[in-house]
């Protein structure tokens, strides 16, 4: 999903911007608000399992909404996202949720991680503009369960991670792709279909990511899976 280092993404998608159009449009289907938040019985989806609750989880996992939320206040104006260094991954594209990324927030969180920075700040488009819902924090691919539970806790959130990517041939018109096919809502989720359909595969895309709405007065919904 938008937000990771450059390593992380497609090689094509990362140079240029026609490749973030088609990652973006690969990522988002047919998507409606009801799957923005995918769930474990996706065959492109990969969540962590989430443990038995504790007390000490929910308090550290609290800790962290209480330094998220007013560490990007300013940001429910879009425009002083925008300002900051954020960048609007796909704006051309409809999503039911836009990712704005800061490159330099995604760099720092491949050594440490900083609640008050998040990778992605998560926005709904509104008649005049963006509203901002929540916050997405990042993770190298190469973390462990136990890595990613010093992050945030495994018993309040699940980490994601977007598996067995299939996109069409490089150069392909995005108007004339198959998306019921291809990307992360489509039908291939094997290598071998893939290259069959004569698309390029990716075993694992991006690396980890976990959502929070910090304004959700659900408690249930603040780390919502």
């Amino acid at each position: 999903m938008p937000g990771m280092q450059m390593d992380d993404m497609p090689h094509e998608t990362a140079k240029n911007p026609d490749g973030a159009v088609e990652a973006t449009k690969a990522m988002s289907g047919n998507m409606s608000d009801d799957d923005d938040d995918m769930h474990d019985m996706s065959p492109h989806m990969h969540m962590t399992t989430l443990r038995a609750p504790s007390a000490a989880d929910q308090q550290r996992a609290d800790e962290i909404v209480a330094t998220l939320r007013p560490a990007i206040e300013k940001y429910k104006d879009y425009h002083a996202a925008l300002a900051d260094g954020f960048h609007i991954f796909g704006p051309n594209v409809a999503q039911p949720t836009y990712h704005f990324t800061s490159s330099r927030n995604a760099i720092k969180a491949q050594f440490v991680f900083d609640a008050a920075r998040p990778t992605s700040l998560l926005y709904k488009k509104t008649a005049d503009g963006y509203e901002l819902i929540g916050a997405m924090y990042t993770a190298p691919r190469r973390y462990s369960d136990e890595q990613l539970d010093a992050r945030v806790p495994l018993s309040i959130a699940r980490w994601h991670e977007h598996v067995n990517f299939c996109l069409p041939r490089l150069g392909t018109p995005i108007q004339s792709v198959d998306w019921k096919q291809f990307g992360l809502k489509g039908s291939i989720v094997t290598e071998e279909a893939c290259n069959t359909a004569g698309g390029r595969w990716y075993p694992i895309v991006f690396g980890w990511m976990v959502h929070v709405y910090p304004w959700q007065s659900d408690p249930a919904k603040v780390w919502a899976h």
